[in-house]
């Protein structure tokens, strides 16, 4: 089996193996993939360590790897918990997104291949995260009105369920890259009005299927990707829009996500309150 790791910024995931090629997801930084097939000089099938989502990468922007890095890779990383933060390297600087994994980091430093790089922003290692709806809404609401990009998974640019993936991701838990398949996960919610913070909520198109989400806040909202990442009303019916006074979206299934036992704390933020420790990081909003 070959393996390689992602060591730029964001790399576009396509459909096919030509820049023509719909993009259907993303790599981020530090993301480790397995190499299925090759094609030419430039493209090769990659399957992402992460979700198992499959699809086609420019051969030039992901790096080979040994079996043994990608178990070390796997073993020893962090998330980046910033929007933007440069990585500085001993050739410069390369500027990471929120999500990016930092592979092999010990709280100061990295190194991929024969580059080590200095990272100063927030970040959470594995093992201190601490899996709460409070948690999970905090990192929701830091992609705020990150434009609507189809297939995007970053600040720059991201789509409904890459929303919802990447908030879960950061916070432990594991969710499929495509709203068909997220939706059969998690324990169903019956009614609207007994969601919690953090659920998530699903939404059918006009012929049924499903294909929108997002996460359900407190006081009867949502945060979701339309246009851009925002915050709209929610009730039995779906979202609703006040500013065009319309429902934007039909409201399928609430999920619950979160294991039984981890309890959901409702909150409200004021306007002295612009921080909350999570486990020995500060999670600034």
């Amino acid at each position: 089996m070959q393996y390689a790791i992602c060591p730029v910024s964001i790399v576009p995931i396509r459909s096919g193996a030509n820049h023509k090629s719909e993009m259907i997801s993303q790599l981020l930084f530090g993301e480790l993939v397995e190499i299925l097939e090759r094609k030419g000089r430039q493209w090769v099938r990659v399957r992402c360590s992460w979700d198992n989502f499959v699809g086609w990468v420019a051969g030039n922007q992901v790096s080979p790897i040994t079996p043994s890095e990608y178990e070390d890779y796997q073993k020893q990383y962090a998330y980046s918990l910033e929007l933007f933060q440069p990585l500085i390297g001993d050739q410069g600087y390369l500027p990471i997104v929120m999500g990016c994994r930092l592979p092999g980091f010990d709280g100061i430093r990295l190194k991929m291949a024969e580059h080590f790089y200095s990272f100063s922003g927030q970040a959470v290692f594995p093992n201190d995260i601490k899996t709460t709806p409070e948690f999970i809404i905090k990192l929701a609401r830091k992609y705020l009105n990150a434009p609507f990009l189809w297939g995007g998974r970053s600040p720059m640019g991201i789509d409904a369920p890459g929303l919802v993936q990447m908030v879960y991701k950061l916070s432990g838990v594991k969710l499929p890259r495509e709203v068909a398949q997220q939706v059969y996960l998690g324990d169903p919610v019956d009614f609207v009005e007994q969601a919690q913070a953090g659920d998530v909520a699903y939404f059918e198109n006009r012929v049924g299927r499903v294909s929108h989400c997002g996460i359900i806040l407190p006081e009867d909202q949502i945060i979701h990707v339309f246009g851009q990442t925002r915050i709209d009303s929610i009730d039995h019916f779906g979202i609703y829009d006040k500013k065009q006074g319309r429902y934007t979206h039909k409201l399928r299934v609430v999920k619950r996500m979160l294991k039984a036992g981890q309890k959901t704390t409702y909150f409200r933020k004021t306007e002295t309150e612009n921080e909350k420790e999570v486990g020995q990081y500060k999670l600034f909003l």
